[in-house]
């Protein structure tokens, strides 16, 4: 059902026949392996790449909070004009 490819990644076999389905334990074993396997993967970025990061989503933020401000302005204008301000 599961084995091991060349590079120590567990994957599913395709062309092995149907087995008996895994233990509540062997199955939790298997997803910590699988786990640990992908987290093998992950790549850090450098310090360069992590503030360029940060800026885009700061710069985006900022351009959503405009967006969301400038549309509530609006808002508020039209229905200032539709039902008008109480005296």
């Amino acid at each position: 059902m599961v084995q091991d490819d060349g590079k120590g990644e567990i994957v599913a076999s395709g062309s092995a026949p149907r087995e008996k389905k895994l233990n509540v334990f062997a199955r939790i074993a298997l997803f910590i392996r699988q786990v640990f396997a992908e987290l093998r993967k992950v790549v850090t970025p450098t310090r360069q790449e992590l503030l360029k990061y940060t800026a885009v989503v700061l710069g985006f933020v900022v351009i959503m909070m405009a967006l969301v401000y400038g549309m509530d302005f609006v808002f508020l204008w039209v229905t200032t004009q539709v039902f008008g301000v109480p005296a």
